[in-house]
């Protein structure tokens, strides 16, 4: 059995309920030979409440209008964000689970980011969300380059870039094409493969100048002005 209580060190965070602990680190290929409750529970309500943490902290540490906040969000609850935490945390380590690797595969390593915030909220609230937020996703690039790229190309020569999208052995590589230029990203999904191209050929078509488009990248805990 896994050491749960390294797993709290981990999380920076001890559970009142140990059942909760437990339960957020059960993989449902465990349950199915036992009478225990899997995580997907918690998983489906920490869904919830990253949704509402994520959203609450933009909405009091950004003036954007909502159509920025939502790509904003889009960038911090989406699979490649979590499992980005979750190779931070080191999580999966501490999962329970029967079989090989192929039993814990996929969305495995997101959905026990979800179960383990849905667990968070059960046993210490929002405050607990939070600071397993901040202290986990406050390296996540939020820069939309697809959006830039658009927003440049439309803006010179009122078209739009175009996007090729081949999968490899390792996951994606994407070519974007615009204004007489090209360039290529490779990502472990379609987006994330047509984010690196896109930024790759927006940085090659903006001057050095106009970096500051760009930002910096943010961190979740961090109000509006903080630099740290």
């Amino acid at each position: 059995m896994r050491d749960l209580h390294a797993a709290e060190e981990v999380i920076g965070y001890t559970f009142r309920n140990r059942g909760l602990l437990t339960r957020a680190f059960t993989h449902a290929s465990l349950t199915a030979e036992t009478a225990e409750e899997n995580n997907e529970r918690l998983e489906f309500l920490g869904d919830a409440v990253l949704q509402l943490a994520v959203t609450e902290m933009l909405y009091t540490r950004d003036d954007g209008d909502e159509g920025k906040l939502t790509e904003l969000r889009k960038q911090f609850v989406s699979r490649p964000a979590l499992e980005r935490a979750e190779e931070k945390a080191g999580l999966m380590r501490f999962l329970r689970h029967t079989g090989g690797a192929e039993n814990i595969g996929g969305k495995t390593a997101s959905n026990l980011v979800e179960a383990v915030i849905g667990a968070l909220y059960l046993d210490g609230g929002m405050t607990a969300v939070h600071a397993f937020l901040k202290k986990f996703l406050s390296e996540i690039d939020t820069e939309n380059y697809k959006t830039l790229l658009q927003e440049l190309v439309q803006e010179r020569e009122k078209k739009i870039p175009y996007y090729h999208v081949r999968e490899t052995e390792g996951g994606f590589e994407c070519t974007v094409s615009a204004m007489g230029l090209s360039a290529t990203g490779m990502g472990a999904s379609k987006k994330a493969a047509e984010t690196s191209a896109a930024r790759a050929l927006w940085e090659r078509l903006v001057p050095p100048e106009g970096e500051d488009r760009r930002g910096k990248d943010r961190k979740i805990g961090n109000k509006k002005g903080d630099q740290s």
